[in-house]
């Protein structure tokens, strides 16, 4: 079974027949369209390509516009390959158009995206340090990590310490989401909780494995 590419719409709740709210995202799933199937035989790996939205010529690189001009399939904003081990000659086609039936009977998924960056963020903002004492003789100490390291030996700060920078922006993936509902009138998805990424931003939505 394939993923889809998605766009986050934002996030509501709905209540179940028992009573009670559940918070959801809703995903806009926009036709997916095949652009290559690659094969164990020829590629040494099988998985199907899609592409999704629109792109605008002038936007494409050379070598792109060959590439969507020789499968003839309308350019996309970007391509995702989903793996597939079972993949038949009849299930899946170039141009073809798939959408949120490959989902049909899926209880569970896993979605990746795009974390809001937050920009530069000090070590009690990006790490939940513990601030130092805001009286006692403290004076423009308040929110410093402290020490970062021993003495002479080892004479350097080991890779991985946690100190300030860059938060946010990463590719992050949210496994074992639940499924609330599908509206494929709509090409609606919606799942319970929330998922990384702004509103209007791409996610990638994957079968969940483990249960």
């Amino acid at each position: 079974m394939i993923g889809l590419i998605g766009k986050k719409i934002g996030m509501t709740r709905i209540f179940l027949d028992n009573g009670s709210a559940v918070p959801i995202t809703v995903i806009k799933v926009e036709e997916n369209r095949i652009t290559q199937i690659k094969k164990f035989e020829i590629d040494g790996y099988q998985t199907v390509q899609v592409t999704v939205g629109v792109k605008r010529n002038r936007l494409l690189k050379n070598s792109e516009i060959g590439f969507f001009k020789r499968v003839a399939v309308s350019p996309g904003k970007f391509l995702k390959e989903f793996k597939d081990n079972s993949i038949k000659e009849e299930r899946y086609r170039i141009g073809q158009k798939v959408g949120l039936d490959v989902f049909y009977n899926l209880k569970r998924v896993n979605i990746s995206g795009i974390s809001k960056g937050k920009g530069f963020c000090g070590t009690v903002k990006r790490w939940n340090f513990k601030t130092q004492d805001a009286s006692h003789g403290n004076s423009l100490s308040h929110r410093v990590p402290g020490s970062i390291g021993q003495n002479q030996t080892p004479g350097r700060v080991f890779k991985g310490k946690k100190m300030a920078g860059h938060m946010g922006n990463k590719r992050i993936t949210i496994k074992n989401l639940k499924i609330i509902r599908i509206d494929e009138k709509r090409g609606l998805i919606l799942i319970q909780g929330s998922i990384p990424g702004g509103i209007n931003c791409y996610v990638i939505i994957n079968p969940a494995v483990s249960p």
